[in-house]
């Protein structure tokens, strides 16, 4: 297949594209800055894309986004977040529904935050919107893809959890506290985080890419959600030092701001019913392994 990828120097789009090549598809790369070999130029901000150029791709992955783990949420990194997810999704959709020979399937990220704060419930595709910040640009981010939909490409939302993966913000946030013996519970620890390897994330996107009968959400998710106190435990246990000094949340906010609130604290128990109905394999869906794993890819063993 010839597939459009955005966001390809990213996490998830820099181990995605050595699985695609690997495979033999031929990757072209939407980026920013000039020199890139099989790349497209393109500029969300000025709303600057060349629609002549995507003529002819069998599939777009839209991965870009400002990272949300990285740096304090300030009014304009927020601002960024948002903008950075909307308007280059509306742009690249409303670009490819114009083409005569439009992609047979884009596929989209998003994110779990759209459930919001939702103790208690176990969340499936079917669930509604929930309320706060993330859910708010989460749900504006799957809603600027209409032209897409309307234009007949199946459209797909990725709703990513948590990546398990020593080179990603959240376990880079949390493993020096670990590892000096400082780690604990956020809170009580009774929260549900949401959380995927990151092994298991690219299967799931080649997963999606091939099956073509799935369309709309697609929660890109661990089948055994974990509460931040199991999770605690998994690290801590992985890095052998104890974790019994829970950190205060009101201590967290004043250091990173609204994003504990809305992620650290927040609690939701997600789970991928459309990639299990579509017999989709995890090769890590317990925490423990999954932990030990993302580890160990610093010393080239995961």
């Amino acid at each position: 297949m010839r597939i459009l990828v955005s966001g390809s120097s990213g996490l998830i789009g820099s181990q995605l594209m050595q699985r695609l090549l690997a495979e033999g598809h031929d990757v072209v790369r939407l980026v920013r800055q000039t020199g890139v070999p099989n790349s497209i130029l393109w500029n969300p901000e000025q709303r600057d894309l060349d629609v002549h150029h995507l003529n002819d791709c069998d599939a777009v992955i839209h991965l870009c986004g400002e990272n949300i783990g990285d740096g304090r949420w300030t009014k304009d990194k927020m601002r960024r977040i948002r903008s950075s997810r909307v308007e280059s999704t509306r742009l690249l959709c409303e670009k490819l529904a114009t083409l005569p020979n439009p992609p047979r399937v884009f596929l989209a990220a998003s994110a779990t935050g759209i459930y919001g704060h939702r103790p208690g419930e176990i969340l499936d595709e079917n669930s509604v919107t929930g309320k706060g910040f993330l859910a708010e640009v989460c749900s504006a981010w799957e809603s600027a893809s209409v032209s897409a939909s309307r234009a007949g490409i199946r459209t797909v939302h990725l709703r990513f959890g948590a990546m398990l993966t020593s080179q990603g913000a959240f376990l880079q946030r949390l493993l020096p506290w670990f590892r000096m013996g400082l780690g604990g519970n956020v809170g009580r620890g009774r929260q549900y985080w949401t959380w995927i390897s990151l092994v298991d994330a690219i299967s799931a996107i080649l997963h999606v890419l091939r099956w073509e009968d799935i369309s709309g959400a697609v929660n890109v998710v661990s089948p055994e959600p974990a509460t931040n106190a199991e999770i605690t435990r998994a690290i801590a246990k992985a890095v052998h030092r104890p974790a019994i000094l829970p950190a205060p949340p009101l201590l967290l906010s004043l250091l990173y701001g609204s994003i504990v609130k809305d992620v650290l604290c927040a609690s939701q128990r997600v789970v991928p019913t459309k990639l299990l109905e579509s017999g989709f394999q995890f090769r890590f869906p317990g925490i423990n392994a999954a932990i030990e794993e993302a580890l160990g890819e610093r010393n080239g063993s995961g």
